[in-house]
């Protein structure tokens, strides 16, 4: 496996800047989001990642794919306008070449990332998990038909109600089951899945299907932000080696990308972020 930066870890970067600092550094493979290739434009940041001669690694993301549960026209419209926008998701993995693109399914219908909780949402979790399994029913061929692998993320129960009706690696394996191993996958972030205590039999179980593989620390205590909990692997509670030795035994030989999301490693100077990344991937990481 080799190593990728996630070009949220250095999120101050532009995808120019972020492309240079992989070449230099060594790197041969980078995780792109889409923010960053719309600021510098699609066919400018497939021309930059292949002159540079790096791989992409994942494309970050898709989904956001609950808003359905909503009643009446309004879900019906907001399913509608999910779709079109993973559509173009997809589109533009094709076009970078994407390895794959990630999925973040979404929380609770009407509840928004981050934000109070609204006068009026829905508490029907059960029913945010179908609107998710509708949604790839629907995109999974188009995906299939450009070459693009969905990846299914779970998250961290945290972000139940915003961000991610899926929690663990079963839930999202049992969602991809019924598609080509092609076209839906999953993905292992240490972050979110290092509680389970199904992970390591879920990970033998995805084989395959295993589409990503990040890795990042889980900060003790979280910060006031839990999206920010994310640590320099060594840093937080997680043992790395055991996660890593069992994606390496299911078959997965992709790249390892480091995803952080931390105010700090922001502020930091993005080269001395890379370095100590590679150092900690060789220290702390590699099983």
């Amino acid at each position: 496996m080799s190593l990728s930066l996630n070009q949220w870890t250095t999120r101050h970067w532009t995808l120019p800047e972020a492309v240079d600092g992989c070449v230099r550094h060594g790197l041969e493979a980078i995780g792109l989001w889409r923010e960053k290739v719309a600021e510098t434009g699609l066919a400018q940041s497939v021309k930059l990642v292949r002159s540079a001669g790096l791989r992409v690694s994942s494309l970050c993301r898709g989904g956001f794919l609950t808003a359905g549960g909503l009643p009446g026209e309004d879900g019906r419209t907001a399913f509608a306008q999910a779709l079109e926008e993973n559509r173009r998701a997809i589109d533009e993995a094709a076009e970078l070449e994407a390895a794959c693109l990630v999925l973040v399914v979404g929380g609770l219908p009407g509840v928004k990332p981050g934000e109070p909780l609204p006068a009026a949402f829905s508490r029907d979790l059960a029913g945010a998990r179908e609107r998710v399994a509708e949604a790839l029913a629907e995109l999974a061929p188009y995906a299939g038909e450009r070459g693009v692998k969905l990846a299914l993320e779970p998250l961290h129960p945290i972000y139940c109600p915003d961000r991610a009706v899926i929690s663990t690696l079963g839930q999202a394996l049992e969602l991809s089951l019924p598609y080509p191993v092609e076209q839906v996958g999953v993905v292992v972030d240490t972050f979110h899945v290092w509680w389970d205590p199904r992970l390591f039999e879920d990970i033998a179980r995805a084989g395959s299907r295993i589409a990503g593989y990040q890795v990042c620390d889980y900060l003790h205590p979280l910060p006031e932000d839990v999206l920010l909990g994310r640590g320099m692997m060594g840093d937080g509670v997680i043992g790395f080696r055991p996660i890593t030795a069992a994606v390496q035994a299911a078959g997965y030989t992709g790249d390892v990308e480091v995803e952080i999301f931390n105010a700090d490693v922001w502020a930091a100077d993005p080269d001395e972020v890379v370095a100590t990344m590679k150092a900690r991937y060789e220290e702390v990481v590699l099983a």
